[in-house]
């Protein structure tokens, strides 16, 4: 009966984003807020069904998982080198400064020392899966603003490891904080160092066996197992699984298989994170908001105002410019999800007084909710700056590649495309499906991705939507024709030039949306027959307006099914 109940549950909150999401879109309203409102419909304080909130618990938790894996595998090593200045600077800096000033505004209306602190700290946090996902939808994951934001969501997960440590201390009876610390900062290191070894010896190894095998299936199945895996780790160290699903996403982070794995997952992850925000919506007590609505909404103004103006203060002084500086603080001004954690916590360490933990509750639920309407308030504000000192907002970071050709697949003609590029310096950046032939080119340092060039979260991961032009040379023809109309989709104004046998192969990559195609076979013949009138004495110039006629005629005199026959002497 159990078991009924736990499906009756789960059907429960599957009908209620089936039919609460559709709708919110039709009005034009973020699905975040689509989410909040289903779950609080099926929440204990508003009437109609109440579900048990044990039940999407889990399901929640691993949606934040999932997400923290996908932020793993946008950033290698190469790029979280080149941001080390905003996780670890601007992060820490902004952790830090609105910590303190929240733990002094607390002390200052009456909270103990230790609850002032423990309020401090867990404010201070941002909103990963709600900003994470506004910016996918919106596109904004690879511009300035989105970089950095990313860059301080990292630190503050980050954070969490030694809030959590600090709790019981504080809860304590005088306990050696700085001792108690160190071995938690050991702890996660030696855990991080063990992840990163066995992804060198393990994973990297087990991902190319599994790609061999051509078994789409396994390949997912190594996906889900790896995150709940490096994640089990994480937690039995004492940190968050969320923070082992980013270490997991950095392992494939630098391979060839990152794009391919992230199409996977894009499922898994939008439909949990889905089930998150339910959750939310099932912990929001309206009664007791309506209740204490001026207290709620006061405080949930001043959370909003301050960590605003510190992230601006602090974005300028790290050089963003002002329209950047805009977007980044009132995108992260939120509550974040990690802070139910830590008042759940406090509140069975008696450190934070029920009443105080419910006030908070709803001030970051309540901050979450908003986030749409912070957004839309940036971006209207960042464009006014803009319009009058210049725009700075989509200008992308020296790691961030753009302007870059995609080649969909790496073979033979895919190869000499790319030493072409590469001698001009224009960067590329290639998908293909032999993982042999991807390793190889990734032993030579090249930017060769596993993965299905047709499929849409392969293309955007790939940065279709950055890109400056598509070159198909799959051969295989309807490969060909699948990743041109792919493309097409994702970008309608992009050129993509596009391979073909022969001009029977041709109409059919122009239909699927090809803006030139070569047939391969008919080029060549070009080629041969320009060397041929070079050895008989033709002029260079002579032959060029000749097989360009050809060309720009779309090689209509080799349609013709024999020869045409020399005229009479």
């Amino acid at each position: 009966m159990h078991d009924m109940q736990f499906l009756y549950d789960v059907i429960a909150l599957l009908v209620a984003a089936i039919i609460v999401v559709p709708v919110f879109q039709a009005l034009r309203i973020p699905s975040v807020l689509a989410y909040l409102s289903a779950g609080a419909m099926l929440g204990p304080h508003t009437p109609g069904p109440v579900l048990d909130p044990e039940v999407p618990q889990l399901l929640a938790e691993l949606g934040i998982v999932f997400l923290l894996f996908a932020i793993g595998l946008e950033l290698p090593l190469s790029r979280l080198r080149a941001m080390r200045k905003y996780i670890f600077g601007l992060g820490l800096a902004q952790v830090m400064a609105t910590a303190v000033l929240i733990a002094i505004a607390a002390h200052a209306l009456g909270l103990r020392a230790e609850t002032a602190i423990v309020v401090g700290g867990l404010l201070s946090f941002s909103s990963t899966a709600t900003v994470l996902k506004m910016l996918v939808e919106r596109g904004e994951t690879m511009r300035r603003f989105g970089r950095v934001s990313v860059a301080v969501l990292i630190f503050q997960d980050l954070a969490v490891v030694p809030l959590l440590t600090l709790l019981p201390l504080l809860a304590g009876d005088g306990a050696d904080i700085p001792e108690a610390l160190g071995l938690a900062a050991v702890k996660a290191l030696a855990a991080i160092g063990a992840i990163m070894v066995l992804g060198r010896t393990v994973v990297r190894p087990l991902y190319r066996f599994v790609a061999s095998s051509g078994n789409p299936e396994v390949f997912t199945a190594t996906n889900l197992c790896l995150v709940l895996v490096v994640g089990w780790i994480t937690a039995e160290a004492g940190m968050s699984m969320a923070l082992g699903a980013f270490l997991a996403g950095l392992l494939l982070a630098d391979t060839a298989y990152r794009h391919q794995v992230e199409a996977d997952i894009e499922p898994f992850r939008g439909l949990l994170l889905g089930l998150f925000f339910m959750t939310v919506g099932m912990a929001l007590d309206l009664p007791f908001m309506l209740d204490r609505w001026a207290t709620v909404v006061a405080l949930t103004a001043a959370l909003l105002a301050g960590k605003t103006l510190v992230l601006v203060l602090l974005g300028h002084l790290f050089g963003l410019g002002l329209a950047n500086a805009v977007r980044v603080g009132l995108i992260l001004a939120q509550g974040g999800e990690f802070a139910f954690v830590v008042i759940t916590k406090a509140m069975a360490l008696q450190l934070l007084p029920g009443l105080d933990g419910q006030i908070l509750t709803s001030v970051v639920a309540l901050s979450m909710a908003v986030t749409p309407l912070l957004a839309w308030a940036a971006h209207r504000t960042a464009r006014r700056i803009e319009d009058r000192w210049g725009a700075e907002s989509f200008r992308l970071e020296t790691s961030d590649l753009k302007s870059h050709v995609l080649i969909c697949g790496y073979g033979r003609v895919g190869r000499a495309i790319a030493r072409v590029l590469a001698a001009h310096d224009i960067p590329f950046i290639a998908l293909d499906l032999d993982p042999n032939r991807v390793a190889a080119a990734r032993n030579q340092g090249l930017p060769v991705y596993y993965g299905d060039a047709s499929q849409p979260a392969v293309l955007r991961a790939a940065g279709i939507d950055r890109a400056r032009s598509a070159v198909v040379t799959l051969n295989r023809p309807a490969a060909a024709e699948r990743a041109v109309h792919g493309i097409r989709e994702q970008r309608p104004d992009l050129p993509i030039v596009s391979r073909s046998h022969d001009l029977a192969g041709r109409g059919a990559l122009e239909n699927a949306g090809a803006t030139a195609v070569v047939p391969e076979t008919l080029e060549a013949s070009l080629q041969m027959a320009g060397l041929l009138l070079r050895s008989a004495g033709m002029e260079p110039a002579a032959i060029d307006r000749s097989i360009d006629g050809f060309r720009a005629g779309h090689y209509a005199a080799l349609r013709e099914a024999s020869p045409v026959a020399p005229s009479a002497a």
